[in-house]
């Protein structure tokens, strides 16, 4: 019998485990496989080091400090940013092992090789949870649940807090590390807007490895295939001439999935049990970005797990200060305008990429506006929502 089941130990279940097994309770952390490495570009705001300040030393994390944004006809936005600013650039496979290795080492009980699939139910109460293992089925015994589990949990679906995901909530994602010979600035990751609403990505990971991916927003992945695009992306000539020159460029992995597009959903908590991270859709809409904001929501339902024990009450009445939490309300709100805002602007880059890059290149103030946006977590502005509101007027009336 455990205090706490978490199921899946990504960044938000492992950070979530760690804070309540700290504090002295009995934790169940149960995972499919902790040799998956997540399909994803590994970007992560340096907040994170507020969290993990040991990161730099115990993992090979690349620092950016610059980008190059571009349009479909490759129109540039280019910034180098001052040396206390920067991003980082993380191994997901590497990460999310240092993020679970330290909840183990602080408690917690680690199950690898379990699929949650189903709650164990009792007088209308959950109590427990199934998990489907190579050895055969087994169970497991708690008072809280966390469901922390990514996009194709069963458990968030049995939960009844969310419904299956519809494509226009998703972005389909596919990537590849490769090992190049050829990498003219490690510190600086490129974007690289497309005919799809969605980008691909190049980002530097060290020791001449790079991570190329892309992802497809929405019902556009109803008329553009993952996989086309993906190869057409990699043949680009710049991408070419710039990143995969020869045939010396070894691919290293390469997988896809899919990543919540549209933002937080509507329920996260009731009687006994909370879901975290992306099985939440804990996914900025303007960038893609995960990482942070995972963490965030695992240190915030480890802090309401705690408050419900000193309580001995795990009703929703008591799990509902997680959706309370401010720090949860101002991601919510964030990614309800961030979403409105990747919207304007995929259509605007898409189809006015030469009017939208003139005036972002030739006002500072705008330029800086969607770098933090991008970039930094910013909220999206009210500079940049008055310039994407004027922009789909002209266009309207015909002005551009």
């Amino acid at each position: 019998m455990y205090d706490v089941i978490i199921s899946g130990a990504g960044p938000s279940g492992s950070k979530c485990a760690d804070i309540i097994a700290q504090k002295g309770f009995k934790v169940a952390l149960i995972e499919r496989d902790v040799s998956w490495r997540k399909p994803c570009g590994g970007s992560v705001n340096k907040c994170i080091l507020d969290d993990y300040p040991q990161l730099l030393k115990k993992i090979t994390v690349q620092k950016i400090n610059g980008a190059k944004i571009f349009s479909p006809a490759f129109d540039i936005i280019e910034e180098k940013w001052d040396e206390d600013k920067f991003g980082l650039i993380v191994d997901r496979l590497e990460f999310d092992n240092y993020l679970r290795d330290l909840a183990v080492d602080s408690g917690v009980e680690l199950f690898d090789k379990n699929v949650s699939y189903d709650f164990i139910i009792k007088n209308q109460q959950k109590i427990g949870i199934k998990t489907r293992t190579p050895s055969g089925t087994k169970e497991y015994y708690g008072k809280v649940f966390i469901v922390a589990d990514g996009m194709s949990s069963k458990l968030a679906l049995r939960s009844g807090l969310r419904k299956k995901w519809n494509i226009s909530e998703l972005s389909m994602c596919k990537c590849a590390l490769f090992k190049t010979t050829n990498l003219a600035d490690d510190h600086c990751i490129d974007l690289f807007f497309r005919s799809s609403r969605g980008y691909g990505w190049v980002f530097p990971l060290g020791n001449d490895i790079v991570n190329v991916g892309m992802g497809i927003v929405g019902k556009d992945n109803l008329e553009f295939n993952l996989n086309v695009e993906f190869e057409k992306f990699k043949q680009q000539k710049y991408i070419k001439d710039n990143f995969l020159p020869d045939s010396k460029n070894k691919q290293l992995w390469c997988e896809a999935f899919p990543v919540a597009a549209t933002g937080v959903v509507k329920k996260i908590y009731d009687d006994n049990i909370m879901i975290i991270g992306d099985a939440a859709g804990m996914v900025c809409p303007a960038n893609g970005e995960g990482l942070a904001f995972a963490v965030r929501a695992g240190k915030r339902a480890a802090e309401v797990a705690v408050n419900a024990f000193e309580k001995e009450d795990f009703s929703r009445k008591t799990l509902k200060e997680y959706r309370l939490n401010p720090e949860i309300k101002k991601m919510i709100r964030k990614f309800k305008i961030d979403n409105l805002a990747a919207k304007s602007f995929n259509n605007l880059i898409i189809e006015n990429h030469k009017y939208f890059y003139e005036k972002i290149n030739n006002d500072s103030k705008l330029k800086r506006d969607l770098l933090e946006l991008v970039f930094f977590q910013a909220k999206t502005s009210f500079r940049l929502q008055r310039f994407g509101i004027s922009t789909i007027l002209k266009k309207k009336f015909g002005l551009i």
